[in-house]
């Protein structure tokens, strides 16, 4: 491990009112258990990176509207072998632009076929950013990446926070890596965007949880950058099973949209991050489906 490397991990354990209200812009960590696993915090967005003898697996560039170079140079201070792959979890901006960097160095870009296929149409419309870079290798279901002795598997586990997320396991680490669609004691994202029937985003949550894993890498840093584990997914799939019986009770009263809006509450979960400032966003986007259909 280079010096410069041990100096960020030294400063990681760093404590203080100061450097707990201000934390640097980014950080790398390994995960403990491991020997070759790290996360890579830029600002409230992850990414994993898997280093192995012939190279290295990294996942989203996360440089939406910023340079990706912290990112490359945070691999560097970690090893000198290239970067051979870059996988997206799904096409959303904040988590997948700012690649181009990492095609320079010669990385093969894997991702969902349905991914590049709404990234073609972004391009076509030409909306696409710059520095996003279009998949040279595509996911149907599942796919392995094997490389310098380390198995990473892509699963798709069906529609959620979008059409193509995949989750990122690994087998020998029991460990999976997860953006977005399963927050950690956080209620979800808005109006939970971007799907196509929630039911289906509760089926995705139930196949994620079926997965052999332990531990969970999150997208963002929820509940302080603890890893999330079965028992968070599971209380992701109870809070949204429970948002659906009472948005689906508030429908059948007529109540749907802005009196359900108002009116139902999860007491159960108000101590979630968001519950006060987004409850209200997810009851409507229940009341789509239990009220008008979709």
């Amino acid at each position: 491990m280079k010096a410069s490397f041990c100096i960020a991990v030294l400063a990681a354990f760093v404590t203080g009112s100061a450097f707990a209200q201000n934390p640097p812009q980014t950080s790398t960590r390994k995960v403990d258990g491991t020997d070759n696993v790290y996360i890579f915090r830029y600002g409230g967005h992850q990414a994993m990176f898997v280093v192995t003898p012939q190279g290295v697996i990294a996942t989203d560039p996360i440089s939406y509207l910023r340079p990706a170079k912290p990112y490359i140079d945070a691999i560097k201070a970690v090893t000198d072998k290239p970067i051979k792959y870059v996988i997206y979890s799904h096409h959303h901006y904040d988590h997948i632009a700012g690649g181009q960097p990492f095609k320079d160095l010669g990385a093969t870009f894997i991702a969902h076929r349905k991914t590049k296929e709404r990234l073609l149409e972004l391009k076509k419309q030409k909306s696409l950013l710059s520095d996003v870079v279009m998949p040279d290798q595509v996911v149907d279901d599942r796919k392995s990446i094997t490389l310098g002795g380390t198995t990473l598997e892509l699963n798709y586990v069906g529609r959620n926070h979008s059409d193509n997320s995949l989750v990122m396991r690994l087998p020998k680490e029991k460990l999976v890596f997860v953006v977005d669609f399963a927050p950690i004691e956080q209620v979800q994202f808005r109006n939970i965007p971007d799907n196509a029937s929630p039911l289906e985003y509760i089926a995705s949550l139930k196949k994620l949880a079926s997965l052999d894993w332990e531990r969970m890498i999150p997208g963002h840093p929820y509940a302080g950058g603890r890893l999330g584990t079965k028992k968070d997914v599971e209380d992701d799939i109870a809070y949204m099973e429970d948002l659906s019986a009472e948005v689906k009770k508030a429908a059948d009263a007529g109540k749907c949209f802005d009196v359900a809006m108002k009116e139902v509450k999860l007491p159960k979960y108000e101590k979630w991050s968001n519950y006060e400032t987004t409850l209200s966003a997810n009851v409507e986007r229940f009341c789509y489906w239990w009220a008008r259909g979709y």
